[in-house]
Protein backbone atom coordinates (compact mmCIF):
# COMPACT_ATOMS: atom_id res chain seq x y z
CA UNK A 1 0.00 0.00 0.00
CA UNK A 2 3.21 2.51 1.05
CA UNK A 3 4.78 1.22 -2.20
CA UNK A 4 1.45 2.52 -4.13
CA UNK A 5 1.00 5.45 -2.55
CA UNK A 6 4.39 6.56 -3.08
CA UNK A 7 4.42 6.04 -6.67
CA UNK A 8 0.88 7.43 -6.85
CA UNK A 9 2.36 10.56 -5.38
CA UNK A 10 5.76 10.20 -7.62
CA UNK A 11 3.46 10.48 -10.66
CA UNK A 12 1.29 13.15 -9.58
CA UNK A 13 4.35 15.76 -8.78
CA UNK A 14 5.76 14.15 -11.99
CA UNK A 15 2.50 14.96 -14.06
CA UNK A 16 2.19 18.25 -11.64
CA UNK A 17 5.57 19.76 -13.28
CA UNK A 18 6.06 18.35 -16.87
CA UNK A 19 2.41 18.45 -17.83
CA UNK A 20 2.53 22.66 -17.89
CA UNK A 21 6.07 22.43 -19.39
CA UNK A 22 5.81 20.43 -22.15
CA UNK A 23 2.14 22.57 -22.79
CA UNK A 24 4.11 25.52 -22.63
CA UNK A 25 6.97 24.61 -24.51
CA UNK A 26 4.62 22.87 -27.18
CA UNK A 27 2.87 26.26 -27.39
CA UNK A 28 5.73 28.14 -27.95
CA UNK A 29 7.22 25.93 -30.36
CA UNK A 30 3.47 25.51 -32.32
CA UNK A 31 3.24 29.66 -33.04
CA UNK A 32 6.66 29.75 -33.54
CA UNK A 33 7.02 26.83 -35.88
CA UNK A 34 3.40 28.38 -37.13
CA UNK A 35 5.33 31.74 -37.81
CA UNK A 36 8.19 30.15 -39.62
CA UNK A 37 5.35 28.40 -41.98
CA UNK A 38 3.63 31.54 -43.22
CA UNK A 39 7.00 32.53 -44.77
CA UNK A 40 9.20 30.00 -45.00
CA UNK A 41 10.84 28.53 -47.55
CA UNK A 42 10.97 31.53 -50.13
CA UNK A 43 10.81 28.49 -52.74
CA UNK A 44 8.63 24.79 -52.52
CA UNK A 45 11.11 22.47 -51.29
CA UNK A 46 10.37 19.04 -51.21
CA UNK A 47 10.91 15.92 -53.05
CA UNK A 48 9.52 14.16 -55.81
CA UNK A 49 6.95 10.77 -55.05
CA UNK A 50 6.24 7.81 -57.54
CA UNK A 51 2.36 7.74 -58.28
CA UNK A 52 1.89 11.19 -56.54
CA UNK A 53 1.06 12.71 -59.71
CA UNK A 54 -1.13 10.58 -61.16
CA UNK A 55 -3.24 10.70 -57.97
CA UNK A 56 -3.86 14.29 -58.00
CA UNK A 57 -6.58 14.36 -60.07
CA UNK A 58 -8.29 12.10 -57.17
CA UNK A 59 -7.41 14.35 -54.70
CA UNK A 60 -10.00 17.11 -52.91
CA UNK A 61 -9.58 20.41 -54.48
CA UNK A 62 -8.98 21.51 -50.96
CA UNK A 63 -5.69 19.45 -51.03
CA UNK A 64 -4.90 20.10 -54.44
CA UNK A 65 -4.29 24.05 -53.36
CA UNK A 66 -2.37 23.48 -50.20
CA UNK A 67 0.97 24.61 -50.21
CA UNK A 68 2.18 20.88 -49.86
CA UNK A 69 1.95 19.30 -52.75
CA UNK A 70 2.87 20.11 -56.08
CA UNK A 71 1.51 19.06 -59.39
CA UNK A 72 4.47 17.97 -60.70
CA UNK A 73 4.49 14.96 -58.43
CA UNK A 74 6.68 16.50 -55.37
CA UNK A 75 5.25 16.64 -51.53
CA UNK A 76 6.86 19.14 -49.53
CA UNK A 77 6.50 22.93 -48.56
CA UNK A 78 6.67 26.18 -49.04
CA UNK A 79 5.81 29.35 -47.53
CA UNK A 80 1.93 29.96 -47.13
CA UNK A 81 2.53 33.86 -48.20
CA UNK A 82 4.92 33.02 -50.75
CA UNK A 83 2.67 29.87 -52.21
CA UNK A 84 0.17 32.73 -52.33
CA UNK A 85 1.80 35.72 -54.00
CA UNK A 86 -0.43 35.98 -57.07
CA UNK A 87 -3.75 35.21 -55.20
CA UNK A 88 -2.37 37.55 -52.07
CA UNK A 89 -1.42 40.53 -54.43
CA UNK A 90 -4.68 39.99 -56.37
CA UNK A 91 -5.95 40.68 -52.52
CA UNK A 92 -3.84 43.08 -51.63
CA UNK A 93 -4.77 45.16 -54.39
CA UNK A 94 -8.94 44.64 -54.46
CA UNK A 95 -8.99 45.28 -50.66
CA UNK A 96 -5.76 47.63 -50.40
CA UNK A 97 -4.50 49.55 -53.19
CA UNK A 98 -7.87 50.25 -54.26
CA UNK A 99 -8.79 51.65 -51.05
CA UNK A 100 -6.01 53.72 -51.59
CA UNK A 101 -6.74 55.42 -55.15
CA UNK A 102 -6.48 54.18 -58.31
CA UNK A 103 -3.47 53.67 -61.13
CA UNK A 104 -4.21 57.23 -61.96
CA UNK A 105 -4.24 58.68 -58.57
CA UNK A 106 -0.78 56.97 -58.37
CA UNK A 107 0.17 58.44 -61.77
CA UNK A 108 -0.70 62.13 -60.73
CA UNK A 109 1.09 62.05 -57.57
CA UNK A 110 4.63 61.22 -59.65
CA UNK A 111 4.13 64.28 -60.72
CA UNK A 112 3.59 64.22 -64.87
CA UNK A 113 5.41 67.57 -65.20
CA UNK A 114 8.22 66.75 -63.48
CA UNK A 115 8.39 63.15 -65.69
CA UNK A 116 7.85 65.47 -68.70
CA UNK A 117 10.55 68.11 -67.58
CA UNK A 118 13.18 64.97 -67.26
CA UNK A 119 12.38 63.15 -69.93
CA UNK A 120 13.00 66.32 -72.31
CA UNK A 121 16.00 66.95 -70.58
CA UNK A 122 16.92 63.40 -71.78
CA UNK A 123 16.17 63.63 -74.95
CA UNK A 124 17.74 66.85 -75.40
CA UNK A 125 20.68 65.15 -75.18
CA UNK A 126 20.24 62.17 -77.25
CA UNK A 127 17.66 63.94 -79.58
CA UNK A 128 20.18 65.01 -82.51
CA UNK A 129 22.36 61.54 -82.57
CA UNK A 130 18.47 60.45 -82.97
CA UNK A 131 17.92 62.15 -85.83
CA UNK A 132 21.43 62.14 -87.47
CA UNK A 133 21.04 58.22 -87.29
CA UNK A 134 17.88 57.84 -88.71
CA UNK A 135 18.62 60.37 -91.58
CA UNK A 136 21.93 58.82 -92.33
CA UNK A 137 19.84 55.07 -92.28
CA UNK A 138 16.37 55.98 -94.06
CA UNK A 139 17.99 58.69 -96.70
CA UNK A 140 21.72 59.22 -96.41
CA UNK A 141 21.77 60.99 -99.92
CA UNK A 142 19.21 63.13 -98.67
CA UNK A 143 21.22 64.56 -95.65
CA UNK A 144 24.67 64.53 -96.98
CA UNK A 145 23.20 66.92 -99.94
CA UNK A 146 21.81 69.50 -97.55
CA UNK A 147 23.41 72.09 -96.47
CA UNK A 148 25.15 71.97 -92.94
CA UNK A 149 22.56 75.61 -92.16
CA UNK A 150 19.57 73.90 -93.29
CA UNK A 151 20.84 70.37 -91.02
CA UNK A 152 21.54 72.74 -88.11
CA UNK A 153 18.05 74.29 -88.69
CA UNK A 154 16.47 71.12 -88.68
CA UNK A 155 18.31 70.14 -85.37
CA UNK A 156 17.26 73.29 -83.64
CA UNK A 157 13.76 73.24 -84.63
CA UNK A 158 13.43 69.84 -82.94
CA UNK A 159 15.11 70.39 -79.90
CA UNK A 160 12.58 73.63 -80.00
CA UNK A 161 9.43 71.31 -80.11
CA UNK A 162 10.80 68.93 -77.67
CA UNK A 163 9.49 70.46 -74.02
CA UNK A 164 5.70 70.56 -76.05
CA UNK A 165 6.66 67.49 -77.48
CA UNK A 166 7.21 65.68 -74.41
CA UNK A 167 4.67 67.23 -72.25
CA UNK A 168 1.75 66.16 -74.41
CA UNK A 169 3.54 62.58 -74.37
CA UNK A 170 3.02 62.82 -70.05
CA UNK A 171 -0.59 64.57 -70.65
CA UNK A 172 -1.81 61.81 -73.17
CA UNK A 173 -0.09 59.03 -70.55
CA UNK A 174 -1.79 60.87 -67.76
CA UNK A 175 -5.31 60.94 -69.81
CA UNK A 176 -5.10 56.83 -70.30
CA UNK A 177 -3.10 55.12 -67.92
CA UNK A 178 -6.01 53.39 -67.13
CA UNK A 179 -6.37 51.61 -70.63
CA UNK A 180 -2.51 51.32 -70.79
CA UNK A 181 -1.91 49.78 -67.08
CA UNK A 182 -3.99 47.04 -65.57
CA UNK A 183 -2.59 47.90 -61.60
CA UNK A 184 -3.72 44.66 -60.52
CA UNK A 185 -2.03 42.33 -63.13
CA UNK A 186 1.09 44.45 -63.02
CA UNK A 187 1.18 44.20 -59.16
CA UNK A 188 0.55 40.44 -59.35
CA UNK A 189 3.04 40.08 -61.97
CA UNK A 190 5.72 41.78 -59.65
CA UNK A 191 4.75 39.65 -56.16
CA UNK A 192 5.12 36.74 -58.35
CA UNK A 193 8.70 37.99 -59.63
CA UNK A 194 9.77 38.79 -56.06
CA UNK A 195 8.02 36.88 -53.43
CA UNK A 196 10.50 37.97 -51.02
CA UNK A 197 8.91 41.42 -50.52
CA UNK A 198 5.64 40.04 -49.86
CA UNK A 199 7.27 38.61 -47.18
CA UNK A 200 8.48 42.01 -45.77
CA UNK A 201 5.18 43.74 -46.20
CA UNK A 202 4.01 41.31 -43.10
CA UNK A 203 7.11 40.97 -41.55
CA UNK A 204 8.34 44.39 -41.51
CA UNK A 205 4.67 45.91 -40.39
CA UNK A 206 4.09 43.45 -38.28
CA UNK A 207 7.61 42.42 -36.70
CA UNK A 208 5.81 42.86 -32.90
CA UNK A 209 2.50 40.74 -33.69
CA UNK A 210 4.78 38.22 -35.06
CA UNK A 211 6.68 38.57 -31.99
CA UNK A 212 3.84 38.36 -29.66
CA UNK A 213 2.26 35.45 -31.07
CA UNK A 214 5.24 33.23 -31.09
CA UNK A 215 5.74 34.13 -27.59
CA UNK A 216 2.20 33.95 -26.37
CA UNK A 217 2.20 30.35 -26.85
CA UNK A 218 4.06 29.81 -24.06
CA UNK A 219 2.06 32.07 -22.09
CA UNK A 220 -1.09 30.61 -22.94
CA UNK A 221 0.15 27.06 -23.21
CA UNK A 222 1.38 27.23 -19.31
CA UNK A 223 -1.09 27.62 -17.43
CA UNK A 224 -3.06 25.95 -19.38
CA UNK A 225 -0.88 22.69 -18.83
CA UNK A 226 -2.66 23.01 -15.07
CA UNK A 227 -6.09 22.60 -16.17
CA UNK A 228 -4.94 19.78 -18.45
CA UNK A 229 -3.54 18.20 -15.48
CA UNK A 230 -6.94 18.21 -13.47
CA UNK A 231 -8.41 16.70 -16.03
CA UNK A 232 -5.64 13.85 -16.12
CA UNK A 233 -6.86 13.31 -12.82
CA UNK A 234 -10.39 13.09 -13.55
CA UNK A 235 -10.02 11.02 -16.17
CA UNK A 236 -7.20 8.97 -16.42
CA UNK A 237 -7.29 7.41 -19.97
CA UNK A 238 -4.32 7.83 -22.23
CA UNK A 239 -5.83 9.60 -25.21
CA UNK A 240 -6.70 12.73 -22.60
CA UNK A 241 -2.92 14.36 -23.33
CA UNK A 242 -2.85 13.62 -26.75
CA UNK A 243 -6.67 15.57 -26.86
CA UNK A 244 -5.86 18.16 -24.46
CA UNK A 245 -2.66 19.36 -26.27
CA UNK A 246 -4.75 19.18 -30.02
CA UNK A 247 -6.87 21.39 -27.95
CA UNK A 248 -4.31 23.68 -26.80
CA UNK A 249 -2.29 23.82 -29.68
CA UNK A 250 -4.99 24.73 -31.81
CA UNK A 251 -6.80 27.20 -29.19
CA UNK A 252 -2.96 29.35 -28.87
CA UNK A 253 -2.29 29.41 -32.44
CA UNK A 254 -6.31 30.77 -32.44
CA UNK A 255 -6.27 33.64 -29.67
CA UNK A 256 -2.55 34.25 -30.49
CA UNK A 257 -3.83 35.84 -34.35
CA UNK A 258 -7.37 36.99 -33.23
CA UNK A 259 -5.39 38.96 -30.51
CA UNK A 260 -3.60 40.58 -33.32
CA UNK A 261 -6.35 42.17 -35.40
CA UNK A 262 -9.90 41.29 -32.93
CA UNK A 263 -11.22 43.16 -31.83
CA UNK A 264 -11.27 46.16 -34.45
CA UNK A 265 -12.72 48.53 -32.25
CA UNK A 266 -11.89 49.35 -28.75
CA UNK A 267 -14.03 47.11 -26.54
CA UNK A 268 -13.75 46.98 -22.77
CA UNK A 269 -15.13 43.97 -21.64
CA UNK A 270 -12.41 42.24 -23.67
CA UNK A 271 -8.62 42.03 -21.88
CA UNK A 272 -6.64 43.62 -24.55
CA UNK A 273 -8.98 46.03 -25.07
CA UNK A 274 -8.50 46.07 -29.43
CA UNK A 275 -6.51 43.96 -31.92
CA UNK A 276 -2.88 44.29 -31.39
CA UNK A 277 -2.30 46.13 -35.08
CA UNK A 278 -4.46 48.09 -35.04
CA UNK A 279 -3.23 49.73 -31.90
CA UNK A 280 -0.07 50.37 -33.78
CA UNK A 281 -2.16 51.99 -36.95
CA UNK A 282 -0.11 54.75 -37.09
CA UNK A 283 3.42 52.66 -37.05
CA UNK A 284 2.10 50.01 -39.42
CA UNK A 285 0.86 53.04 -41.95
CA UNK A 286 4.56 54.38 -42.18
CA UNK A 287 5.50 51.01 -42.50
CA UNK A 288 3.16 49.88 -45.24
CA UNK A 289 3.20 53.18 -47.00
CA UNK A 290 7.12 53.30 -47.02
CA UNK A 291 7.17 49.39 -48.72
CA UNK A 292 4.76 50.40 -51.39
CA UNK A 293 6.10 53.48 -52.44
CA UNK A 294 9.61 51.93 -52.83
CA UNK A 295 9.08 48.55 -54.12
CA UNK A 296 5.78 48.36 -55.82
CA UNK A 297 4.32 51.57 -57.18
CA UNK A 298 7.31 53.06 -58.35
CA UNK A 299 8.46 55.48 -61.49
CA UNK A 300 10.08 52.18 -62.57
CA UNK A 301 7.48 49.79 -62.44
CA UNK A 302 4.80 52.04 -63.70
CA UNK A 303 7.82 52.75 -67.17
CA UNK A 304 7.84 48.91 -67.08
CA UNK A 305 4.71 48.19 -66.87
CA UNK A 306 3.79 50.69 -69.97
CA UNK A 307 6.31 50.05 -71.78
CA UNK A 308 6.87 46.39 -71.44
CA UNK A 309 3.62 45.06 -69.73
CA UNK A 310 0.77 43.23 -71.44
CA UNK A 311 -0.67 46.45 -72.68
CA UNK A 312 2.45 47.71 -74.08
CA UNK A 313 2.15 47.98 -77.54
CA UNK A 314 -1.10 50.17 -76.58
CA UNK A 315 1.88 52.74 -75.48
CA UNK A 316 3.96 52.28 -78.39
CA UNK A 317 0.97 52.89 -80.46
CA UNK A 318 0.27 56.25 -78.28
CA UNK A 319 3.73 57.16 -78.35
CA UNK A 320 4.37 57.14 -82.15
CA UNK A 321 1.04 58.66 -82.94
CA UNK A 322 2.25 61.55 -80.96
CA UNK A 323 5.48 61.90 -82.28
CA UNK A 324 4.83 61.73 -86.10
CA UNK A 325 2.96 64.80 -85.87
CA UNK A 326 5.60 66.31 -83.63
CA UNK A 327 8.24 65.55 -86.41
CA UNK A 328 6.08 67.35 -88.98
CA UNK A 329 5.91 70.37 -86.56
CA UNK A 330 9.55 69.89 -86.12
CA UNK A 331 10.36 70.11 -90.05
CA UNK A 332 7.61 73.07 -89.77
CA UNK A 333 7.35 74.70 -93.43
CA UNK A 334 10.15 72.83 -95.33
CA UNK A 335 7.92 69.57 -94.47
CA UNK A 336 6.20 69.73 -98.30
CA UNK A 337 9.63 69.95 -100.03
CA UNK A 338 11.30 67.49 -98.05
CA UNK A 339 8.21 65.07 -98.94
CA UNK A 340 9.01 66.31 -102.67
CA UNK A 341 12.82 65.66 -102.64
CA UNK A 342 12.40 62.38 -100.86
CA UNK A 343 8.96 60.73 -101.49
CA UNK A 344 6.01 60.62 -99.63
CA UNK A 345 6.47 57.06 -98.52
CA UNK A 346 10.12 57.41 -97.82
CA UNK A 347 8.87 60.65 -96.01
CA UNK A 348 6.65 58.50 -93.69
CA UNK A 349 9.24 55.84 -93.20
CA UNK A 350 12.04 58.74 -91.77
CA UNK A 351 8.93 60.16 -89.37
CA UNK A 352 7.87 56.48 -88.50
CA UNK A 353 11.25 55.13 -87.30
CA UNK A 354 11.99 58.82 -85.75
CA UNK A 355 8.88 58.30 -83.60
CA UNK A 356 9.92 54.94 -82.63
CA UNK A 357 13.41 55.76 -81.89
CA UNK A 358 12.50 58.85 -79.94
CA UNK A 359 10.12 56.58 -78.24
CA UNK A 360 12.84 54.65 -76.97
CA UNK A 361 14.61 57.20 -75.13
CA UNK A 362 11.44 56.91 -72.12
CA UNK A 363 13.21 53.80 -70.38
CA UNK A 364 15.60 56.13 -69.56
CA UNK A 365 14.24 58.43 -67.71
CA UNK A 366 11.63 55.83 -65.69
CA UNK A 367 15.17 53.81 -64.77
CA UNK A 368 16.66 57.18 -63.18
CA UNK A 369 17.75 56.39 -59.99
CA UNK A 370 17.68 59.97 -58.29
CA UNK A 371 13.88 60.35 -60.26
CA UNK A 372 12.68 57.18 -58.75
CA UNK A 373 13.94 58.25 -55.39
CA UNK A 374 12.26 61.90 -55.16
CA UNK A 375 9.08 60.50 -57.00
CA UNK A 376 8.90 57.77 -54.38
CA UNK A 377 8.37 60.25 -51.84
CA UNK A 378 5.60 61.58 -53.78
CA UNK A 379 3.80 58.56 -53.40
CA UNK A 380 4.80 57.34 -49.93
CA UNK A 381 2.91 60.75 -48.80
CA UNK A 382 -0.09 60.06 -50.43
CA UNK A 383 -0.25 56.16 -49.35
CA UNK A 384 0.31 56.79 -46.00
CA UNK A 385 -2.30 59.85 -46.01
CA UNK A 386 -4.82 57.82 -47.80
CA UNK A 387 -4.07 54.88 -44.95
CA UNK A 388 -4.64 57.51 -42.44
CA UNK A 389 -8.29 58.22 -43.33
CA UNK A 390 -9.07 54.27 -43.19
CA UNK A 391 -11.08 53.39 -40.58
CA UNK A 392 -10.58 49.96 -37.87
CA UNK A 393 -12.56 47.73 -40.15
CA UNK A 394 -11.20 49.29 -43.33
CA UNK A 395 -7.73 49.25 -42.00
CA UNK A 396 -7.71 45.45 -40.81
CA UNK A 397 -9.56 44.23 -43.61
CA UNK A 398 -6.24 45.60 -45.89
CA UNK A 399 -3.60 43.88 -43.88
CA UNK A 400 -5.64 40.76 -42.64
CA UNK A 401 -7.83 39.52 -46.12
CA UNK A 402 -4.94 38.44 -47.68
CA UNK A 403 -3.92 35.55 -45.36
CA UNK A 404 -7.37 34.70 -44.01
CA UNK A 405 -7.90 32.02 -46.39
CA UNK A 406 -5.42 30.03 -45.35
CA UNK A 407 -5.19 31.10 -41.56
CA UNK A 408 -6.96 27.40 -40.99
CA UNK A 409 -3.53 25.73 -41.88
CA UNK A 410 -2.01 27.71 -38.65
CA UNK A 411 -4.61 26.32 -36.46
CA UNK A 412 -4.13 22.74 -37.43
CA UNK A 413 -0.35 22.63 -37.36
CA UNK A 414 -0.80 23.24 -33.31
CA UNK A 415 -3.43 21.25 -33.09
CA UNK A 416 -0.95 18.55 -34.61
CA UNK A 417 1.68 19.43 -32.94
CA UNK A 418 -0.24 19.38 -29.58
CA UNK A 419 -1.27 15.68 -30.04
CA UNK A 420 2.50 14.56 -30.79
CA UNK A 421 3.62 16.75 -27.93
CA UNK A 422 0.96 14.65 -25.79
CA UNK A 423 1.90 11.07 -27.13
CA UNK A 424 5.93 12.08 -26.66
CA UNK A 425 4.76 13.07 -22.70
CA UNK A 426 3.03 9.61 -22.87
CA UNK A 427 6.16 7.72 -24.00
CA UNK A 428 8.22 9.15 -21.47
CA UNK A 429 6.39 9.21 -18.43
CA UNK A 430 3.39 6.73 -19.23
CA UNK A 431 0.03 7.13 -18.47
Amino acid sequence: MVAAATAFDQNYVTDLITIPLFTGVIGYVTNWTGVLMLFRPLRFRGVRLPGLKILFPLLPRMVQVLPLFRYDGRIGWQGIVPSRADKMASIAVDKGLAKLGGISDFYRELEPDRIAEHLATVARAEIRDVVEQIMRREHPQLWRDLPPVIREAVHARVQQQLPAIVRDLTDLIGANIDQLIDAKLMVIRYFEAHPELLNSLFQEIGHKELRFMQNFGFYFGFPMGFVLFGVVQLVPYWWVLPAGGMIIGWVANYLGLTMIFEPIFPNRFVPWRQGLFIKRKDEVTEGYARLISTHVITLSNLGDELLHGPRSDRTHQMLEDTLRPAVDRAVGRARSAVRVAVGTREYDQIRSALAAQAAGLAPITFADAELNRTQAGKIYSYVAAQMKKMGPDEFVEMLRSAIRQDEWLLFVHGGVLGILAGLIHLAIFGV
